[in-house]
């Protein structure tokens, strides 16, 4: 192991969960904010070539990882991997702040009462929850969560990914994940249940826009005429960025006209960036200096939507799926989980057998694969018990 940061020899010590892009990020974001770095909790041989931006320990073994750290930062997108990890830092008793709505919404919700743990500010979930904070504080009424992504290909190519993979120097499962939407649905479940919002359709709505404004503004009518706030996004090429449409009173409708936020009835508030490796820091502040009210947001102990799985080729009788999230086999979607509680997640995906002959397009089922035996799958099982019990 190589020897930790001494920079800040009383600050907080940050234990990071993953060692690629994101991570780098982190580590120097948190060195400058002055807390001590390290260890990082890798899957890669020790001996690699990580390119950190300041000399950390780097350890294979959870066990060290949580006996150096006073916070833990899970950024390894895995939700399989993560769910190990967070379930022995949570014994342990340490908050724990994730750069990872993957797991969450595989399996958060068995944490999201066994003590603090929170998504970061700086991923589109993250933001939205910031600017949901900011909406309430003001008096709005949030009818939409919405997320604005630039370009969708639900089957993009191998070739394509490799190679904007290698020039944003995100991994090839994040790139793929980033295209086909996979990511966006998991994102906005996320949303859906930290907020107690719908999805107003399995895949969500996502209309093609012209500006932010025509396209929340859209998004909001339904949310109107469907009586809840919804959880979705618009297509609107070359932008990104995440914005809640809401309501406001009629006694302010002329001071926001006159503050050039259109005459209502509906008022959309947008962020137009995620700094995701900078941003989260102010998550890790915020639960260092006040623990529980720091959370930001979880995927809630009784979560109402999941991601669910659909083939993007066909696939035969024991065929073994190497991933799910960010593979050229699979890809999600949003799913209310009560009207679809033998749904495959997605993010279980990795390592199960496939059991009966699936083409492309087919919503993955529990008859069609037999999962692998992990404590993230056994937990799932758990999660929606506990979903029957608390609605019975």
């Amino acid at each position: 192991m190589n020897s930790t940061s001494t920079r800040n020899a009383s600050a907080p010590r940050i234990g990071l969960v993953g060692s690629g892009f994101l991570a780098k990020g982190i580590i120097r974001a948190a060195d400058a904010a002055g807390y001590r770095v390290g260890p990082v909790l890798t899957r890669r041989p020790l001996d690699s070539s990580f390119g950190f931006p300041l000399d950390v320990a780097v350890t294979n073994h959870a066990g060290y990882l949580i006996e150096h750290s006073d916070l833990i930062v899970e950024c390894s997108g895995d939700p399989i991997h993560a769910t190990e990890v967070v379930d022995q830092a949570m014994k342990a008793g340490l908050p724990v702040v994730t750069m990872n709505s993957e797991f969450h919404v595989t399996t958060g919700s068995w944490f999201a009462d066994k003590g603090i743990i929170t998504e970061g500010e700086g991923d589109q979930p993250g933001c939205l929850a910031a600017l949901r904070l900011e909406a309430l504080a003001m008096g709005f009424e949030p009818l939409v969560y919405g997320n604005v992504k630039g370009f969708l290909n639900h089957h993009p190519s191998r070739s394509d990914m490799e190679y904007y993979s290698q020039k944003q120097g995100t991994s090839l499962s994040q790139t793929t994940s980033f295209t086909d939407g996979t990511k966006l649905q998991i994102e906005q479940a996320l949303v859906a249940n930290a907020f107690g919002a719908d999805i107003y359709r399995t895949g969500l709505l996502g209309p093609v826009a012209d500006s932010i404004e025509d396209g929340s503004n859209s998004l909001a009518g339904v949310a109107d005429m469907h009586g809840r706030p919804i959880s979705d996004y618009i297509i609107l090429p070359g932008s990104g960025a995440v914005f809640i449409t809401a309501r406001h009173d009629q006694f302010h409708r002329p001071y926001l006209s006159y503050m050039k936020m259109g005459d209502g009835p509906f008022y959309t508030l947008t962020k137009n960036y995620h700094l995701c490796h900078l941003e989260v820091i102010k998550t890790v502040h915020n639960v260092i200096q006040h623990g529980a009210n720091g959370v930001l947001l979880n995927n809630t102990a009784t979560p109402r939507i999941g991601v669910t799985a659909i083939a993007k080729r066909e696939m035969g009788v024991d065929h073994i799926v190497e991933r799910g999230i960010g593979s050229f086999e699979f890809r999600g979607e949003a799913i209310e989980i009560a009207s679809a509680p033998d749904h495959v997640p997605i993010g279980l995906l990795a390592g199960a057998r496939i059991r009966r002959k699936v083409r492309p397009g087919h919503y993955l089922t529990l008859d069609d694969v037999e999962l692998a035996d992990t404590f993230a799958t056994d937990l799932w099982f758990r999660i929606l018990d506990q979903a029957k019990v608390k609605a019975a």
